[in-house]
């Protein structure tokens, strides 16, 4: 109610800094960040981000200090950072546009927030399948970036969506894009990657997103299901 009785009705430039996103760990289910995804972006007008790393969050920082236009929320994990250089000043992002950090031909995997590194040693295990694998990091949940979206879309086979968040998010946007776009009606595998719909108790992180099956062999498994393929058995030489 507060969100949108007080913020979102009258486009008041409030700045959201969400911590939790995703598993975490010792903080058990009642800390999960699981669904401010979902429940922020069905709203008008809003702008939602998810940092990749340490680096991408001070560039959301200084999007969200210089963003007027109406409310804002970036998203991050909890804990340690995954030890990239931090830069000097943050910049401001151009709103709802993501980055491809890995170009490929065949596989495109859009990741939003920090399954962005396990995204990108997954594209180099499925290099060890002959499989070339695009990777790009989406940064915002809203606006989605319809001309990167639409990009991945037509050149390529598979498109799987990553997020460390719940069902009826970032995917079900790109999956409503693809929809009226009519890129479901032909060839297009595509499949969306989410936490579980079940509360998970506390572990550590990486365990979690292991057993949720959002770490790199979790991702590669997905893909090869999407292709009828087994990541045990179909590796070539």
């Amino acid at each position: 109610d507060q969100v949108i009785h007080d913020v979102a009705l009258q486009q008041l430039p409030v700045r959201f800094a969400i911590d939790r996103a995703g598993f975490v760990g010792a903080d058990g289910a009642t800390h999960a960040g699981a669904f401010d995804i979902a429940y922020l972006t069905c709203l008008p007008g809003i702008v939602v981000m998810a940092a990749a790393d340490e680096a991408e969050l001070v560039h959301m920082v200084a999007t969200a200090a210089a963003y007027n236009a109406g409310p804002i929320a970036f998203r991050y994990p909890r804990g340690e950072g995954v030890g990239v250089d931090l830069p000097e000043r943050g910049e401001v992002l151009p709103i709802g546009k993501g980055r491809i950090i890995r170009e490929g031909t065949h596989i495109a995997l859009l990741s939003l927030g920090t399954r962005l590194t396990e995204a990108l040693q997954a594209a180099e295990d499925l290099a060890a399948h002959g499989l070339s694998t695009t990777v790009a990091d989406a940064r915002f949940a809203k606006p989605i970036d319809e001309d990167l979206v639409l990009r991945l879309a037509r050149g390529h086979d598979v498109l799987i969506t990553i997020e460390e968040g719940s069902m009826g998010g970032f995917g079900s946007h790109v999956l409503h894009l693809l929809a009226d776009a009519a890129l479901l009606d032909s060839g297009l595998k595509v499949r969306s990657m989410v936490l579980p719909d079940v509360y998970l108790d506390h572990d550590k992180p990486e365990a979690m997103y292991a057993k949720a099956g959002l770490d790199a062999k979790g991702i590669v498994a997905k893909v090869m299901a999407t292709l009828g393929k087994s990541s045990q058995n179909e590796r070539r030489a």
